[in-house]
């Protein structure tokens, strides 16, 4: 499926962590070394849920890396963000970990996906500034989750959305 999406036109390969059970980004990765790195963008995504320390961040990162077999990922997504988690991950200093790993050329774009009501993703996205979000935006309910308000903030502070689950 992917070689038939890469050959069809696709060039944006979004994987994580722990989809497929765990087993997505080792076989995205080795299905996408077939082409010219170049030649498409790579997301993936850092399961907050099993980050406990700063540590955890960067085995997990280092392991993507590993699974992906790259050196670098495009956009790199804090995963299935909500208000309390992305608190816990500020504390522990995972944002900074990551805009290091930007300066360094670890990733290109650093950002995060929702899921969680309006308030929290208007917290989130005002409180630094990012690369980009993915929100849900379902075409028959645009009130759920960011929806509609979180679309108009984030088109008002600029940041590139990634749409999911249309």
């Amino acid at each position: 499926l992917l070689d038939i999406a890469y050959q069809n036109g696709v060039n944006y390969f979004d994987t994580a962590y722990i989809y497929h059970d765990g087993e997505s980004e080792r076989i995205t990765g080795h299905i996408l070394n077939k082409y010219s790195r170049s030649s498409y963008y790579l997301a993936t995504k850092l399961p907050i849920w099993l980050v406990q320390s700063l540590e955890d961040a960067k085995r997990i990162f280092e392991d993507q890396l590993r699974c992906l077999d790259k050196d670098d990922i495009d956009f790199y997504l804090l995963h299935a963000l909500n208000k309390n988690e992305f608190d816990r991950i500020v504390k522990l200093g995972v944002l900074e970990y990551c805009d290091e790993l930007k300066a360094a050329g670890k990733m290109k774009y650093f950002g995060f996906s929702f899921h969680d009501e309006f308030p929290s993703f208007s917290h989130i996205i005002q409180y630094r500034d990012w690369d980009f979000c993915q929100i849900q935006y379902n075409y028959m309910d645009r009130n759920i989750q960011a929806g509609d308000k979180g679309y108009e903030l984030a088109a008002k502070l600029e940041v590139p959305l990634i749409i999911m689950e249309p």
